[in-house]
């Protein structure tokens, strides 16, 4: 039996880490995803030796179509990881509501496909069928908007205990961060909100790092 662990991080330095020790582990890397928010443009498509895997470029304008979709806050790409390990296959897509995003693996690619086809409920509802809460889905949904990123990993049930310590170094209370968000006046996700752009992110750190919210 397989089980699946999602987990929120406010570093994407943190969620890389998180899964190269899960690789590390002996977890495939067809087993893990993370989609991480780029509202303040930190990933460059073809920079620091990550490219974008499956390029298409049906305008033939020389730019990956899903660079274009993200950059106008449209276009959904489904993009998968690579066999040199799951960050190999980072891509950028877009999903509304949140912005731009820089993802990889199997739940990206569900995310994307669900966004994009009109499924009922968009990404929270393709969040809610990998195996988030009613409950949760919406605060994970609105931590990638506000710059978080989530690692998401699909393990036997037999080894739940040894990958959820690893999932669990340094990830957000989602239960804390759902509260906080409330008594700051959010309701729920909203895909038709305005994704945060970079100084949007810089004060949503800022304040949880003042706040010691982990």
């Amino acid at each position: 039996m397989t089980v699946i662990i999602s987990r929120l991080y406010d570093s994407y330095a943190t969620a890389e880490q998180i899964v190269g020790d899960l690789e590390a582990a002996g977890l495939r890397s067809d087993d893990i995803s993370i989609v991480a928010s780029n509202a303040d443009n930190w990933y460059k498509p073809g920079k620091s030796g990550r490219k974008m895997t499956d390029r298409k470029d049906t305008d033939r304008d020389g730019t990956d179509d899903r660079v274009e979709g993200a950059e106008k806050g449209a276009g959904i790409g489904a993009v998968v990881g690579g066999t040199a390990g799951l960050l190999a296959g980072l891509g950028i897509l877009a999903i509304p509501g949140i912005g731009p995003v820089v993802a990889a693996g199997w739940l990206a690619a569900t995310a994307a496909g669900a966004v994009a086809g009109g499924a009922t409920g968009g990404v929270v509802g393709a969040l809610t069928q990998a195996g988030l809460s009613k409950e949760e889905a919406p605060v994970y949904a609105e931590g990638l908007r506000r710059g978080g990123t989530m690692v998401t990993a699909r393990v036997p049930d037999g080894e739940r205990s040894r990958y959820e310590s690893i999932l669990n170094r340094s990830a957000v209370d989602i239960r804390e961060r759902g509260e906080a968000y409330r008594k700051s006046g959010w309701t729920g996700f909203d895909e038709k909100a305005k994704p945060y752009n970079a100084d949007d992110v810089h004060k949503e750190r800022t304040n949880y790092q003042s706040a010691n919210i982990r």
